[in-house]
């Protein structure tokens, strides 16, 4: 797996910007991560808060069967839904209006048990000393799943555990291509679930 895909080396600053998918600039993400950051003094609180604030109020679309299908920031904290990938872009953007830097990461897994076919799943990376890179799952907890925050030790919604399952390399300031084509052209929670994107598309996108 890791020769398909080149580990994204970039400066720090890069995990700070504001963009057209981590919106953090927009008056309503901006308002929403001050207000979480209220009363707390260290980034490890702050991150921590962040977290929570996605991983538990903003549902997971095929989970409750939400529409819209999300992507940028600003509107998955509008609609208060977004599949993995939309959270993912949303704790960024809170992470980043706090001046933490975080990033996007990606696994491959299995949509069925332990055989065929898989997925990209979508989480976070946060740059917290004196750890370093953490990575974070806002995706959601339901029963099988409890994702939490609690560095150095990961506790994320999705072990690797099969064959064909990873965690990609890299920490991407910016989503996918493949994952924002899925979200912006999906008119339904239910049209993403049906054509999830595995590794082929993902290595199309990033050799061409």
């Amino acid at each position: 797996m890791s020769n398909l895909i080149q580990p994204v080396n970039a400066s720090m600053s890069v995990y700070l910007e504001a963009t057209h998918y981590i919106d953090w600039q927009h008056p309503e993400v901006f308002s929403q991560a001050r207000t979480l950051a209220l009363g707390l003094t260290t980034p490890e609180a702050i991150a921590n808060k962040c977290f929570e604030f996605v991983r538990d109020q903003i549902k997971h679309s095929r989970d409750y069967a939400l529409n819209p299908v999300t992507c940028k920031a600003s509107d998955v904290l509008r609609h208060r839904t977004g599949y993995c990938y939309a959270k993912s872009h949303l704790l960024a953007a809170l992470l980043r209006a706090n001046q933490i830097p975080a990033g996007l990461c990606y696994q491959r897994l299995t949509l069925d048990s332990d055989r065929p076919p898989y997925c990209l799943h979508g989480l976070n990376a946060v740059f917290l000393e004196p750890y370093g890179w953490y990575r974070v799952d806002a995706r959601g907890n339901k029963p099988g799943i409890h994702a939490g925050f609690c560095p150095p030790e990961e506790q994320l919604a999705f072990p690797i555990t099969h064959d064909g399952e990873a965690d990609l390399p890299g920490i991407w300031a910016e989503p996918l291509p493949v994952i924002v084509h899925l979200l912006e052209t999906s008119a339904t929670y239910q049209a993403v679930a049906e054509n999830l994107p595995d590794i082929e598309s993902l290595e199309a996108v990033t050799l061409k």
